[in-house]
């Protein structure tokens, strides 16, 4: 909000808390009583009204802040048809953004990798080059399969569950509760693909 904006609110809130607390005191005034109106009074509505106005805006400011905001597809299960599967073993990945992770056909079948290091959390892309994921934050280097190689990274890249539907397509459980963390390449993480 602008500070004219603001300004103007303020003044139509001191204006609206001035009415509505003039009409107060007349409620309980005695009747007949003369109504006064004097520049303190008026000054202090004016000013309650503004305060009011700014904490009404700063709660729902931080409202806003910290109210979660559910961002593309990660948390549940995504399908994916079966061109997203790499054509041959050890083929370019998929990249899926809205998931976080990156679809391997390796020779025991095809995984999901998350591409989250798992050093500090950087995005690993992979470099077709080298054939090997590598984190630009700090080095670390994995493997086509998401095994680690080198760098800080303490453990191999997480694995995704994968369902493969009789069609050929996929389903990727993004749930962080259900990462594979693995030290090294395990056929077992990874599901068998016809074809």
């Amino acid at each position: 909000m602008t500070p004219l904006a603001r300004t103007i609110a303020g003044l139509a809130g001191g204006w609206i808390a001035h009415r509505a607390f003039s009409l107060g005191v007349r409620l309980h005034a005695a009747p007949g009583a003369r109504k006064l109106h004097s520049r303190r009074s008026f000054t202090r509505n004016a000013a309650l009204g503004a305060i009011g106005i700014v904490l009404t805006e700063l709660a729902a400011g931080t409202i806003y802040l910290l109210w979660p905001n559910k961002t593309g597809a990660f948390g549940g299960e995504i399908p994916l048809a079966a061109s997203a599967v790499p054509a041959e073993a050890g083929g370019e990945p998929f990249r899926f953004a809205e998931g976080k992770f990156y679809v391997i056909r390796t020779e025991d079948g095809v995984g999901a990798l998350y591409w989250k290091c798992v050093h500090l959390g950087c995005t690993v892309p992979y470099i077709a080059g080298r054939q090997q994921f590598v984190c630009p934050c700090h080095g670390s280097v994995y493997k086509y399969n998401g095994e680690r190689v080198s760098g800080p990274a303490p453990k191999s890249l997480d694995a995704m569950p994968v369902t493969v539907n009789d069609d050929g397509s996929i389903i990727v459980d993004t749930n962080p509760a259900t990462l594979i963390s693995r030290q090294l390449y395990d056929p077992s993480n990874v599901t068998p693909y016809p074809g």
